[in-house]
């Protein structure tokens, strides 16, 4: 016990010295270690050489003789490319010096699903669709950002190499000028914030004189003229016919989640309902327009999506959505004009749009060129928030090490976990739900299992969200993978974005970390392990259908339980020197194969998890009694829980053993002791031990207290009824004893 506590003590040193001084630091540049197994004729058809690795973070020039063709990086020296292994994804990205990706290649990673489960070749084909993706185009808006062909079962390994494909190739390709696009600037000095107090109502052109709302006009001849200058011909032929002096659209834009602008141009009553609908720090534009064209268009009608404008913030573009939209009637400032669209657009939060700086709304102008073909040119209207309306101050500096390193965000560089956090807010929501209502379950137990029908229906109830909700649905299965992980994480460098990447992965930690100190681990592998709570409906299954159930001997069962410590010892002294090693033997656990793969594997796979289920129709959970390491690494940190919550008489063990031979994973003692290490906290022995006609000890007294009422009823002396109440009592411990025998 004494070794167990030095061992978890040393691992919470180790932990709170890399939160403390551990920065979130990248990989160091690791191109040159790569570039020497690269065929220069897999990246561009005519290379035949590369440059050095050049630069910081580096990249290497390839080449054609003397003709260079573009640049190769390594996606890991510029982005933190952590994935779900806890090790970096190395790939090579190639770009042609017009910015076009010409190849991805993965060559290096540790992703335990991709290295025994899904084909590699699956996640290759996903890296192809990156192919002959314009950078320089998507950046501006010209192109939407490639779709990603999520592959089930590896959701947060493709995530993450989409994330470090897409934000490398925009970084290097801001570095070396490609595609058109430039290095961005840093803000310096005092950063800017919305000032709330400033909410006097402006008339419209004063809101104009003080560039609080921006303004484009376009006639029809400067429209004409620009489709002349791009140099399309089926465009020009397409012009509209018209005065050249007239309005082909003139166009209004303003942030109306600034107070005093919001109140002129919405009106009291409308701003009011406006912030009403704004969660924290999110931001909503005004856009009006009139003229012959409109910056609507008819596509949000069919689509839902407005098509012929966006907005765009840095590297962030906005295309608005009509969920997201409000059509007003008028502009409620004093003089203003009247006009054909009005409209209110909420930015959404996911977008960190940063209403204080600058922004500009693009319009997309389209003429038809051939039956399916358009061609399209943009004009760009620049909003810069009026120094008015700010507040300046001086940046806080953080240090960047430890916990607040992480805590630190770019808005217009969000971190990927972060996104993976927005995208599973309902399925957060649910399971932060469930763990509620599992804790309340444990802290009134008492009164729970007064119920026995309601205690079996609740246990019952909560499997099957287990296993078709945490599991089949959510795939959030926990493997003895990811506590190999955290203690190579902790000797090779811990970073938390890893461990925040999978959302529900992350709570079923935070709650298991929890759970141990209060009742060891029963909770989770009792009632939030998909794998055991298929086992367990199973065998239910089984006693319907009467599938004869066999009762493993005490000596047997004793032995055979500390098979799965074995298993968790070699697996963990393998991943001391390879965790790619370890990850390849925790295939003992069929948690992949039978959870998040839903059986879709090779049949050796297949039958494994097939062979480990069987036994579990004739002996309860048998694969969490006597294999399952999960548990084993589980039980270890669940002796130092710091409370007994489950009742025991002192007759329990000596002479009754009716809760030992009915607990289903046999964890009580013949003595009537009960093994945590073992114990799933099925309530079963409790729903026991409150029962005065299930427990001995309480039909002893019970019988008890019904002796002179029944006597008196049946006409009997109290040394007949004495007599017939020993019977009764001897009996059932007779009875009691024949089955421990």
């Amino acid at each position: 016990m004494r070794t167990i506590a030095a061992v978890i003590a040393l691992w919470g040193v180790v932990l709170l010295v890399q939160l403390m001084f551990a920065g979130q630091a990248l990989a160091e540049p690791e191109l040159s270690r790569f570039l020497p197994g690269v065929d220069p004729g897999e990246l561009f058809v005519d290379a035949n050489r590369l440059g050095e690795a050049e630069g910081e973070p580096p990249v290497a020039a390839v080449f054609k003789d003397d003709e260079q063709l573009g640049f190769v990086f390594l996606t890991s020296d510029y982005v933190n490319s952590i994935g779900y292994s806890g090790k970096p994804i190395h790939q090579l990205v190639v770009l042609d010096m017009d910015g076009v990706v010409s190849k991805v290649l993965l060559v290096e990673h540790h992703e335990p699903i991709v290295l025994i489960g899904i084909p590699e070749k699956r996640i290759v084909a996903v890296l192809d669709n990156y192919i002959g993706t314009n950078i320089g185009q998507m950046v501006r808006g010209e192109l939407g950002e490639p779709q990603v062909d999520v592959v089930s079962g590896a959701t947060v390994t493709v995530m993450v190499m989409d994330d470090n494909i897409l934000r490398s190739a925009i970084a290097v390709a801001r570095a070396h000028h490609l595609g058109g696009l430039a290095p961005q600037r840093k803000r310096v000095g005092p950063t800017a914030s919305i000032n709330p107090d400033i909410t006097a109502v402006e008339d419209w052109q004063t809101l104009l004189d003080e560039s609080a709302v921006q303004q484009l006009k376009l006639t029809l001849g400067q429209v004409n003229a620009a489709f002349e200058a791009s140099g399309d011909s089926l465009a020009v032929k397409a012009a509209e016919e018209g005065p050249a002096d007239e309005t082909f659209i003139e166009l209004y834009t303003a942030i109306v989640s600034i107070p005093a602008i919001g109140r002129s141009l919405l009106g009291e009553a409308e701003y009011k309902n406006l912030i009403e609908k704004l969660e924290p720090e999110q931001q909503a534009i005004l856009v009006a327009g009139d003229g012959r064209y409109s910056f609507k268009g008819s596509g949000y009608v069919r689509g839902g999506i407005f098509d012929r404008f966006q907005v765009v913030q840095g590297d962030a573009l906005i295309r608005f959505h009509d969920y997201e939209h409000k059509r007003l009637h008028r502009i409620a400032a004093s003089d203003a004009p009247k006009l054909k669209d009005v409209d209110l657009f909420l930015v959404p939060t996911d977008q960190g749009f940063d209403g204080a700086a600058p922004w500009q709304l693009e319009l997309l102008v389209g003429r038809l060129t051939g039956p399916t073909k358009k061609s399209f040119l943009n004009f760009d209207l620049l909003y810069t928030p009026p120094d008015k309306y700010l507040i300046y101050a001086q940046p806080e500096v953080l240090p960047a090490v430890g916990l607040l390193s992480w805590l630190k965000v770019d808005a217009e560089d969000m971190p990927l976990w972060k996104k993976m956090w927005i995208s599973k807010l309902p399925e957060v929501a649910i399971l932060l739900v469930a763990l509620s209502v599992l804790t309340v379950i444990f802290f009134f137990q008492d009164w729970l299992v007064k119920h026995p029908v309601l205690t079996d229906r609740v246990r019952v109830g909560f499997l099957i969200f287990t296993l078709f909700g945490i599991g089949w649905y959510a795939n959030a299965q926990l493997s003895v993978v990811n506590i190999l992980a955290v203690l190579n994480a902790l000797v090779s460098g811990f970073d938390w974005s890893y461990f925040l990447m999978e959302p529900l992965i992350f709570l079923l930690w935070g709650s298991i970390a929890t759970a141990l100190l209060f009742w060891a681990r029963g909770p989770y592998c009792g009632w939030l392990c998909p794998f055991g709570a298929l086992q367990e409906l199973m065998n239910r299954v089984a006693k319907l259908i009467r599938i004869p159930q066999i009762s493993v001997s005490w000596g047997f069962h004793e032995r055979l339980w500390a098979l799965k410590y074995l298993i968790f010892l070699v697996l963990f002294g393998f991943s001391l020197h390879s965790l790619e090693w370890a990850e390849r033997l925790a295939e003992v656990e069929p948690f992949k194969t039978a959870i998040i793969l839903k059986f879709q594997r090779t049949w050796p796979f297949v039958l494994f998890a097939v062979a480990v289920l069987v036994p579990g129709l004739f002996i309860e959970r048998f694969y969490c009694r006597y294999l399952c390491p999960l548990g084993a690494a589980l039980a270890i940190p669940g002796r130092l829980r710091m409370f007994e919550w489950l009742k025991r008489y002192k007759e329990c063990g000596s002479p009754c053993q009716r809760c030992a031979q009915e607990c289903m994973v046999q964890a009580i003692h013949k003595e009537g002791k009960i093994n945590v290490n073992e114990c799933l906290y099925c309530l079963h022995c409790q729903v026991v031990y409150v029962d005065d006609h299930a427990c001995p000890v309480l039909i002893q007294k019970r019988l008890k207290r019904e002796r002179p009422g029944k006597a008196a009823v049946d006409g009997k002396s109290a040394a007949a009824q004495r007599l017939e109440d020993i019977k009764a009592q001897g009996k059932q411990q007779v009875e009691v004893i024949a089955v421990s025998d």
